[in-house]
């Protein structure tokens, strides 16, 4: 895969990713939720942390979540970073078509919530109770505070489990539980590529010139 078509995929999935978080903040109030068919629904929600909204202070308890938050996002910006240069080594190496795309995948959805963390904030107002304004004369935090915007849940099944499940019998259920966005899906779909396709991702050329067996 070329450098043109690798990064002509990282601006598709960013484009895609930020115009859906920037409608669903200009259309929505905090928690609305449309449903468009029984398993799948847009619901309106911001993630302050890491996945499913666990924040690096459930882990680190001695620091506040304000200073947990400019931690991860730091780390966030980092682990960018260095999948940028991994990308590029791959792509100067001809690596093949199906690790560098994965990587591209992964960078641009990492790339994605990190620009919600990173400006966020600062770019909209508050959602509570309200349809957030796209570059208010103050935003709803500083720089480094904003929150993740996530919208798309398929809640497949739910319903209450048997009793005969060990610890989980006679209590409520829900699959898929997550909401989440096209960033998240894109490092999903990335990280799923990269373990369930190693072999080709990560194969490579040991062929010899062939040799003169009178030699």
């Amino acid at each position: 895969m070329s450098e043109k078509k690798a990064i002509a995929i990282i601006i598709l999935i960013l484009l895609v990713d930020q115009i859906s978080k920037v409608y669903i903040k200009t259309n929505f109030v905090l928690s609305e939720k449309i449903e468009v068919l029984s398993w799948f629904q847009i619901t309106f929600v911001e993630n302050e942390g890491m996945a499913w909204g666990t924040k690096l202070s459930d882990f680190i308890t001695f620091i506040s979540d304000r200073t947990a938050k400019v931690c991860l996002t730091v780390f966030r910006i980092l682990a960018v970073i260095a999948i940028g240069f991994w990308l590029r080594n791959v792509l100067r190496a001809q690596s093949p078509k199906i690790l560098i795309f994965a990587i591209a995948i992964i960078f641009a959805g990492a790339l994605g919530n990190i620009i919600d963390s990173v400006f966020y904030g600062v770019l909209f107002d508050s959602s509570v109770g309200q349809v957030a304004t796209l570059l208010p004369e103050h935003g709803y935090d500083n720089l480094f505070h904003g929150k993740v915007v996530d919208m798309l849940h398929f809640p497949i099944w739910s319903g209450i489990l048997p009793n005969w499940i060990p610890h989980y019998g006679g209590t409520y259920f829900e699959f898929f539980q997550p909401v989440f966005n096209v960033a998240d899906i894109a490092i999903s779909s990335g990280i799923g590529i990269l373990i369930f396709f190693n072999k080709s991702a990560f194969r490579t050329n040991n062929s010899a010139p062939p040799t003169d067996p009178e030699n």
